[in-house]
Parts: structure tokens; C-alpha cells; sequence
């Protein structure tokens, strides 16, 4: 994270990556007027479920409702109190997006990268050929727990097996666009709204990820590059989404699935409702291979997954560092 040393850092010149912002895309171009919204294809709510050692998580992407949803292939709304976290575990074949809503969580891989995220920061780990790495809460001084998203994006074939990356994305970094007379903020955490652009590359699948906040009477028709998959998934209030007919009232801890069809996502909030309405809204290229997961490891073949058990058990093609390698925030677990 945040003492990544350049050592561990794959050279991106060696691998071609896809642009964020497609050029020419008629999506991203046609007149608001002549712009189709995006119907939704389902929603759901993401029930509260135990994951790593005793947090808490809301999981609506790898789910029997919603898996493998390319290139997505897990969201997780995490809660995690001091004692609770992720301590020391494996990866290969994916990256995964840490968004920190509030509290703070530490990291450490076993490469000897460190760090820590706060509110409104973003971490990106592309495991790669592997990585075994701990994430673990801090303590608050409230008492609070710790709150985020972790969102997996697979990695294309040819990319699977990389050197491992990371990057801090801090809040400070994120542009915010306003719009509908201040009554709705996006976040553009990576992407475009409203001719606020930011092209941080969180994955090497491209992705757009955005933070919305809609308060009552505002309305956003956010455009989404064309065939990208896409969904929303609503973190408090409650937002309409769709338009005429079809349009949906979600509350809050659902996850939104549009159909890839249509050029634009409209979401409003009723002038009668109460509280604002906040989701994040994202969009990425899917990926035209094959899933076989197995845990944290990704690949596109049975065979690649035997390969990466083997080579996790065996400290070998990747995973050399992991034999007798325990992280010191995972230590300090409280049991």
C-alpha cells in the first residue's frame, strides 16, 4: 500500500491495457434527449453473513443470486470491530478494491508492503501470480466499526499471472462532480459524470466506479460506456431508479443490476423522502473467458487451480515468500 516499493511493482509497458474512457462510444456522447436508460435486470437484498474472523459482511456479487457477473466477481459490504478482520490469507488471479466509508483498516503483505486507508480512500491490490497479505481494523476512538466495500475484478487470461500491484487511491484524489443545483454529488472515483473526468486505472480490466449522493428532489442520468455491465448497490436512503413504469424504488443494502442495453443509469430521490440516498455505481468490461474459482484464487481452467493450490503449498511459482512469513497486524488479533 502505502510504502509499496517499485521492487514488487510490475512494469504495466509490458502488458496492453484497455482505456478507461472508450473512445468514440456512443453512449458516452448522445444528447441527454436521446439517451436510452438502462431497465434493471433485478434487485436484491444483500443479507448480512459471518466472513474472515468474526466480521461482518453484506456479500450481492458471488452469491447464488448474482455470481460471476464479468468482470465482476465478488462485492463485499464489510463491518469489522477491533479483534475482528482478515488475518494472513492467499490470492492469485484477480485485483481486488478496498473502499474505506468510514473508520480505518491497516494492511500488510508478504512482500513487506504496509499501509493504512481512512475514509474515503481506495486500495488496489492486483494479486496476480500471488500474494498472501492481512487486512485488519484499526481501533476508533468511538468504538465504531470499521466499514467498506471490496469489490473483485477478474483478471484477463493473458494477465493472470503478473507480478503483484498495489496502489493507495486517497480521498484526496477523487474530483467530485455537482450537479441538479447541488442536490447530487458523485464521487468519481474512477470514470466520468457530468464533465468531471479522473482516469486512475483501478484494475486492468477497465472499471468506473462512482459514489453517488442524492438528496431529496435531485435526479442524476449518469451515462455508462455501452455493453459494459453495471449495478448499484445502495448504502442508505432510499433512490428511484429507472423511469416512467419501470421505475423502482430501492432502499437501502440492495444491489441494482441493469441490463447491458441503454445508454444512461437515472436515479432519483423523492422531494417527500427524509435522508439523502447513497450508492456506488459501477460499470466494467466484461471478460469473454471462462471463471473456475476455488477461495481467493481465480483462474479460467480446473487444472490453473490445482496449479495455484500446489504452488501455495509448496512456496513455489509465486508464493516463495509466503513460508514462514506472518504478518504483524494479524498477530494482533484479539482471540
Amino acid at each position: 500500500m502505502a510504502n509499496t516499493t517499485s521492487s514488487n511493482i510490475a512494469n504495466k509497458s509490458e502488458h496492453a491495457v484497455l482505456p478507461i474512457i472508450p473512445p468514440s462510444d456512443p453512449s458516452l456522447t448522445k444528447p441527454a434527449n436521446m439517451a436510452v436508460p438502462r431497465a434493471i435486470r433485478m434487485a436484491f437484498h444483500a443479507v448480512s453473513q459471518s466472513e474472515g474472523v468474526g466480521a461482518k459482511v453484506r456479500r450481492s456479487i458471488g452469491t447464488p443470486k448474482l455470481r460471476n457477473f464479468s468482470p465482476f466477481l465478488m462485492l463485499d459490504h464489510f463491518s469489522v470491530s477491533p479483534g475482528a478482520g482478515f488475518p494472513d490469507h492467499p490470492h492469485r488471479g484477480q485485483s481486488t478494491l478496498t473502499y474505506l466509508l468510514s473508520g480505518g483498516v491497516d494492511h500488510e503483505d508478504f512482500a513487506g508492503n504496509k499501509g493504512s486507508l481512512g475514509p474515503g480512500d481506495l486500495q488496489i491490490m492486483t494479486a496476480g501470480r500471488g500474494i498472501v497479505h492481512a487486512e485488519m481494523p484499526r481501533q476508533n476512538p468511538d468504538g465504531s466499526a470499521n466499514e467498506g466495500m471490496q469489490l473483485w475484478v477478474d483478471l484477463p487470461k493473458h494477465l493472470k499471472l503478473i507480478e503483484p500491484q498495489y496502489r493507495d487511491l486517497r480521498h484526496t484524489e477523487i474530483p467530485t462532480a455537482t450537479l441538479d443545483d447541488g442536490k447530487v454529488e458523485v464521487k468519481v472515483i474512477t470514470g466520468q459524470s457530468h464533465g468531471v473526468e479522473c482516469v486512475h486505472e483501478i484494475a486492468q480490466t477497465p472499471v468506473w466506479y462512482l459514489d453517488v449522493t442524492i438528496r431529496p428532489g435531485g435526479k442524476i442520468s449518469q451515462a455508462l460506456p455501452a455493453n459494459w455491465n453495471a449495478f448499484a448497490y445502495t448504502l442508505s436512503g432510499n433512490a428511484q431508479f429507472g423511469t416512467g413504469d419501470e421505475q423502482t424504488t430501492i432502499a437501502q443494502f440492495h444491489n441494482v443490476v441493469f441490463e447491458q442495453s441503454g445508454d444512461t443509469v437515472v436515479a432519483e430521490v423523492d422531494e417527500s423522502e427524509k435522508e439523502p440516498a447513497r450508492f456506488i455505481l459501477v460499470a466494467g468490461l466484461p471478460l469473454d473467458q471462462k471463471v473456475v474459482q476455488y477461495g481467493p484464487f481465480v483462474m479460467t481452467s480446473q487444472e490453473e487451480i490445482y496449479q495455484a493450490l500446489r504452488d501455495y503449498q509448496g512456496y513455489q511459482n509465486g508464493f516463495e515468500r509466503a513460508e514462514h512469513w506472518e504478518s504483524e497486524i494479524g498477530k494482533s488479533m484479539v482471540h
